[in-house]
């Protein structure tokens, strides 16, 4: 007899949290949406038979980690432009 799944909560809580992260909540929604994409796919490994939702998961890990990384290579680069302007006044000077 086939078993209607279930689509996990978790799974649909980090694909919204990764788009989150992305426009209103930037480092909040990408963490959230790390740390509940990897709760859910723990919980359908566990449970293949009752949940799916694998996919809107990994979306979510990957606007999360996406998230992050953007985050950091934008405060390297604005660390770079200071440092690099504060090196050519002090070249100036």
């Amino acid at each position: 007899m086939n078993q209607i799944r279930q689509t996990s909560t978790l799974a649909i809580v980090s694909l919204v949290a990764g788009l989150l992260g992305w426009t209103l909540l930037p480092m909040v929604g990408c963490i959230a949406a790390i740390i509940t994409g990897h709760m859910a796919r723990a919980e359908i490994r566990r449970e293949p038979e009752r949940l799916e939702g694998d996919g809107l998961a990994i979306a979510g890990l990957i606007l999360g980690w996406l998230g992050i990384a953007v985050s950091v290579l934008a405060v390297v680069a604005i660390f770079m432009l200071f440092g690099g302007l504060a090196w050519f006044a002090a070249m100036q000077s």
